[in-house]
């Protein structure tokens, strides 16, 4: 029997509460539901693997988004994040999107680019002949290098050559097109990148000086698409709201800023939950968004011809299920279990799903309350405890400082003392 991820109230539950409904949906063991609710249980030894110079462990909170409904599948979501509102903000969004079908998602294949960068060339048109005349030979040399990869249907798939010029001169770059299929790839696209080097200076007579992957993944893309009525999004003030907020980021890089940091605010906390680089799915976004001329939204909103909001995100989503943190990090491989991907492509496509909730919702609060309205409460509870609040008084002290308009640390130690001397 399939089980919903619908669940109103969710926020209200306590956090053992809140487990005990994970464990049900991801059909978890009770050695997973230790992992989650231990803390510190990444442990000081796998630590000092994963990294270099270790002196500890620092955690985020880890929540999960629910209510999402992605291609009829339902799914509930870690994410790892220390901002109050996004988890709230993408729940909400999805209970709203599945009322009317929920998100739909596709993707691109899992291709990575290696760049290899040529200098030193007399002529670079002609190197560039040679080399694309060796391109076969070059795709076969490359996949040498990973027969394991080969063997699971991935590998170097095409080569491509570009001329740029410089302030030092021009350069011609090689970009080898790798299938990484559930690797992100880094390490085979590199270890391919360095093994072509020396053919390509013998072919040129040039000389070679990076080979190393990029990490705009303009060939590696995870869609997704939502459409809700009027209705169920708050009336046509609202959805006329969001299309002229979005608008206002197409046309200035200063919103433009701020409108794809909220997107990547939803996207980040799944990336980092599931163990997978998030520095680099932040690199690729934002360099991706640039691709259309000047800085542009990854998210685009408009009405279709029924007067319905539409809204889709297209972003470069270089994940994986094998290999790094995704199988060092015990966490993070309870939350994939959680999420019961099977391929790096189905988890790329709730990612851009998710990122694609967080933008709706962002953009329906500027465009009804603001922004500040759904933050204030749970950044009042910071505060509070901030100021050192027990935690029986904490939610008494929060009451009194929003009902005064007074969100500050200074107002809640003075609180704290009234409270605590009567």
């Amino acid at each position: 029997m399939n089980k919903s991820s619908e669940y109103s109230g969710f926020y209200k539950l306590t956090p053992e509460e809140r487990l005990k409904f994970v464990i049900e949906f991801a059909n978890l063991s009770p050695e997973d539901a230790k992992i989650l609710s231990t803390p510190g249980c990444l442990g000081i030894e796998t630590a000092n693997g994963m990294i270099e110079n270790v002196i500890g462990t620092m955690e985020l909170p880890l929540g999960v988004a629910v209510n999402f409904l992605i291609n009829g599948k339902d799914y509930v979501i870690p994410m790892a994040l220390e901002e109050p509102s996004v988890i709230a903000a993408v729940s909400n969004m999805a209970k709203t999107a599945r009322i009317c079908g929920g998100f739909i998602t596709s993707s691109t294949d899992p291709i990575m680019i290696a760049q290899i960068q040529l200098t030193n060339v007399p002529n670079p048109e002609k190197a560039k002949e040679k080399i694309l005349v060796e391109k076969d030979s070059l795709i076969k040399l490359a996949n040498t290098q990973d027969p394991i990869l080969v063997k699971f249907g991935g590998g170097a798939r095409d080569l491509e050559v570009r001329i740029i010029d410089s302030e030092i001169g021009p350069m011609v770059i090689t970009h080898l097109l790798v299938d990484c299929r559930d690797a992100m790839g880094a390490n085979a696209v590199n270890t391919m990148a360095e093994a072509l080097a020396p053919r390509i200076e013998e072919l040129t007579g040039g000389r070679v000086y990076l080979r190393i992957l990029s990490n705009l993944a303009k060939y590696r893309l995870a869609r997704a698409e939502v459409s809700v009525t009027p209705e169920v999004i708050g009336g046509e003030d609202v959805v006329n709201g969001i299309i002229e907020a979005h608008e206002f980021a197409k046309v200035d890089p200063f919103r433009c800023a701020t409108h794809n940091k909220g997107i990547m605010n939803g996207i980040d906390a799944v990336i980092i939950a599931t163990g997978n680089d998030f520095r680099a799915i932040e690199a690729g976004a934002h360099a991706y968004a640039t691709l259309k001329g000047g800085y542009q939204p990854l998210t685009d909103w408009e009405k279709d011809e029924n007067g319905n909001l539409k809204g889709t995100i297209e972003v470069p989503m270089a994940v994986g299920l094998i290999g790094g943190a995704v199988k060092v990090h015990p966490v993070a491989r309870t939350n994939v279990k959680i999420l019961g991907v099977k391929t790096a492509n189905e988890l790329g496509e709730i990612v851009a799903a998710v990122g694609l909730a967080q933008n709706m919702g962002a953009l329906r609060a500027l465009a009804t309350t603001g922004i500040q309205h759904g933050h204030m409460r749970l950044h009042a509870r910071n505060v509070a405890i901030t100021a050192g609040a027990p935690p029986e008084l904490v939610e008494k002290i929060v009451e009194i400082m929003i009902k005064e308009k007074k969100v500050r640390v200074d107002r809640a130690e003075e609180i704290i003392k009234e409270l605590t001397s009567q």
